[in-house]
């Protein structure tokens, strides 16, 4: 975080959870243009398009995520503070995600897919490290409970308490916290868990 980054003092309770969707696109968009498109021009996009589809152009990408969007085929938990989008939960049905890190390792330990995946995970510089990552993971349980529920993945780093730059699918004790068992390692540094909601 920039030394000149004011930091908002959070009260979780005001804070609301809404679908990423036609009628939160503008936020969720305001959010994305304050951090610069996110990972680079990401846009959220890195997990529904597999690296051969993406030409990793920041306007590309955005257009991209807003046809989804608009599509129904682009979900999240979307954490507002009033009207302002403060975070995003990604998550999705594996054909709506199909491109996880480390695929190989994964589908090599695989016995059965998910209903659902939860790939991204992002909040606010003004708003981390005050328990908005947890409230976009419950919006995300929120949202599947409501569509039917099912069992949900989760590919979280695990990195056993130390301090990372970059967290972009949230941390093995996040995902603990909120239910989740680990299943087994992914790559190096992530791991698979899981809950049924």
């Amino acid at each position: 975080m920039s030394p000149r980054t004011k930091v908002v003092d959070v009260d979780l309770a005001r804070l609301t959870v809404r679908p990423l969707d036609a009628s939160t696109w503008d936020a969720y968009a305001a959010l994305m243009e304050r951090h610069n498109g996110v990972f680079g021009g990401c846009w959220c996009t890195f997990f529904h398009t597999m690296s051969a589809d993406k030409t990793y152009d920041a306007d590309d990408n955005r257009a991209l995520k807003e046809r989804l969007v608009r599509a129904g085929r682009s979900h999240a938990a979307v954490v507002m503070d009033g009207d302002e989008a403060i975070a995003w939960c990604q998550f999705g049905p594996p054909a709506e995600l199909p491109n996880i890190y480390h695929r190989k390792d994964y589908d090599a330990t695989t016995t059965q897919p998910p209903d659902y995946r939860i790939t991204c995970l992002f909040v606010d510089k003004r708003y981390r490290r005050s328990g908005v990552s947890a409230v976009a993971v419950q919006g995300v349980l929120d949202l599947i409970a409501e569509a039917g529920g099912g069992t949900v993945e989760a590919y979280p780093h695990d990195n056993a308490g130390a301090r990372v730059s970059v967290l972009y699918s949230g941390t093995r004790a996040l995902f603990e916290r909120a239910g989740f068992t680990y299943d087994r390692p992914k790559g190096t540094k992530n791991c698979v868990m899981t809950r049924v909601v």
